[in-house]
């Protein structure tokens, strides 16, 4: 078995290489994805903010933009929200706003795989379930996102999507996101990355059967 240091410094490896290799094959897609933005709304193309990494740490996430110039209210995103671009609806129901985190992984504050980073708003560092998921880094996919892939649509049928995020929503993806911790592995790291590629290009059918049977996690007993 490895030491943790071999193992930390192999995912690391594993990290930068699929993000140099994902940012140079989509090169022609990410022009094209910030040509439309720009046709559609103008600049800036990307959005940042402030997130919460590992051990408790901030940095800037980076994602293309898909809200008007200027655009202020909840942190939240629900459903039929107005500050939402033509451009940015497309770019959302595909997850492909997430790309330029591509970026991130490189630079270290993010890895492929790993539990969202959330905004500080919602992070409660002494908690002991946030000091065991902040124990690694975050990711641009994890199990939680696959499971609520139309987190959006559900928060969009509620009255105070905020207060369903806060109350509902994220206590139960970080139990997810720990349950895949405690039984991680690189190989169900490659599945689960295929698997969202598979629901970027296939949202119909992903579902929880398909995602609990792929990795084979017993996720939802």
């Amino acid at each position: 078995m490895c030491s943790r240091p071999l193992s930390q410094a192999f995912y690391r490896l594993f990290d930068v290489t699929g993000a140099a290799a994902g940012l140079l094959l989509l090169m022609p897609a990410l022009a094209a994805l910030a040509v439309l933005i720009l046709w559609d709304d103008g600049r800036p193309i990307f959005f940042s903010q402030t997130r919460v990494g590992r051990r408790g740490k901030p940095f800037r996430i980076w994602k293309f933009r898909t809200m008007r110039a200027g655009s202020r209210g909840s942190v939240i995103t629900a459903a039929g929200d107005e500050r939402v671009t033509r451009a940015g609806a497309f770019l959302r129901k595909c997850k492909l706003d997430e790309l330029p985190q591509l970026v991130n992984v490189l630079k270290g504050d993010m890895s492929l795989v790993g539990p969202r980073p959330e905004v500080p708003e919602f992070v409660q560092l002494e908690a002991p379930i946030w000091q065991a998921v902040l124990q690694v880094r975050p990711g641009i996919t994890d199990l939680a996102s696959l499971l609520y892939w139309e987190e959006e649509k559900l928060l969009g049928i509620s009255r105070n999507p905020h207060d369903v995020y806060r109350d509902s929503v994220l206590p139960a993806k970080l139990i997810l996101n720990l349950r895949y911790l405690l039984s991680r592995s690189l190989r169900r790291d490659l599945r689960l990355i295929l698997l969202t590629i598979h629901c970027c290009l296939f949202r119909k059918q992903c579902d929880p059967d398909l995602i609990e049977r792929r990795l084979g996690v017993g996720v939802l007993t």
